[in-house]
């Protein structure tokens, strides 16, 4: 602002954000203004995404480059986390992975949230998980609107699969796979946008390593202290000939039925076998299906399969009445 009573030419204005990493330049144009006159103003609306949190500072200079007078001022402000985004893995079997992203409001003033997207990466396709089908049209769970008030959270919920291609190599989804990304958009309660996308998630794949064990047919429900039998496959994910020993060992309420310790054979790169076995529950309840080893006695090595699936175990009694 001109606050002489005379004619200022030849003014260059220049903004530059100084952040905890970097200076930004944000002056649309370095070109200089012919002349200001008295009680006129130079306006410039600047726009800027910011990336970063920590202490901001906004430097505004100004230079009449004729007289070669010059001065600055100095904006200093804070940027603080609008969201807490925080993800559990789940691996689930045929290699999915269930992915739910936890979204917390961490600001004091409401949001809307205008979109939350995972974008996969290039070996999964995903599913969201965050609607249900009411009269043949998809609802979102959270309403046709999902507000957000200070401190409140929403849960969303993925399934990612992998792509034919690489689900037909069998270790190829494994070790430390990355997922992909989320993508959040957001409003605040003047309608200011706001979007925040995430590094790449990783997660730890399913820990079979070199031999993966899947439950193929396994019984909703079993009677008390009754044998039930399930079927579980074993792939050999590695790339050389496996000489398998499978030991079964019980639980206080699981009980193998069977020996342990018995050969399986030889088992080569890429093929499977089927196993039948039977166990028994000496407790009711919902039980978990743990405790198999295989060994490979070829190079020595131990793999142990826990929580492999879950049965609910009953009373013979109620099972007869039903």
């Amino acid at each position: 602002h001109n606050d002489s009573n005379q004619i200022v030419k030849d003014i260059l204005v220049k903004a530059d954000l100084q952040t905890t990493s970097q200076p930004l330049n944000l002056s649309a144009s370095n070109a200089a203004v012919a002349e200001l006159k008295p009680d006129c103003c130079i306006d410039d609306v600047i726009h800027h995404e910011v990336k970063e949190i920590g202490t901001h500072i906004l430097v505004c200079a100004v230079t009449q480059m004729g007289e070669k007078m010059y001065f600055r001022k100095f904006f200093k402000f804070q940027v603080l986390k609008p969201l807490d985004v925080k993800t559990k893995f789940y691996n689930a079997e045929i290699d999915e992975v269930f992915l739910e992203a936890q979204i917390q409001n961490i600001t004091t003033s409401p949001m809307f949230m205008e979109k939350v997207s995972l974008e996969p990466s290039i070996m999964y396709n995903v599913a969201e998980l965050n609607t249900v089908d009411t009269s043949g049209e998809r609802v979102s769970t959270f309403g046709s609107r999902t507000y957000l008030q200070p401190m409140d959270t929403c849960q969303y919920l993925y399934c990612l699969k992998p792509k034919q291609e690489f689900a037909e190599k069998d270790g190829v989804i494994k070790g430390v796979t990355v997922i992909g990304k989320l993508d959040i958009i957001w409003k605040t309660n003047l309608g200011e946008r706001g979007r925040l996308q995430t590094s790449q998630l990783q997660r730890m794949a399913s820990g079979y390593c070199n031999v993966r064990l899947s439950p193929e047919m396994v019984p909703d429900t079993v009677n008390l202290e009754e044998p039930f039998d399930i079927t579980c496959k074993i792939t050999n994910c590695s790339e050389r000939t496996m000489d398998l020993v499978l030991e079964m060992c019980n639980t206080s309420s699981i009980h193998w039925c069977g020996v342990s310790g018995r050969q399986l054979g030889k088992l080569h790169p890429s093929s499977s076998l089927h196993l039948a076995l039977t166990l028994l529950s000496s407790v009711q309840g919902l039980q978990s299906v743990s405790c198999l080893r295989l060994t490979d006695t070829f190079f020595k090595r131990t793999y142990e399969y826990d929580d492999i699936a879950q049965v609910c175990v009953v009373s013979s009694e109620i099972k007869k009445k039903e």
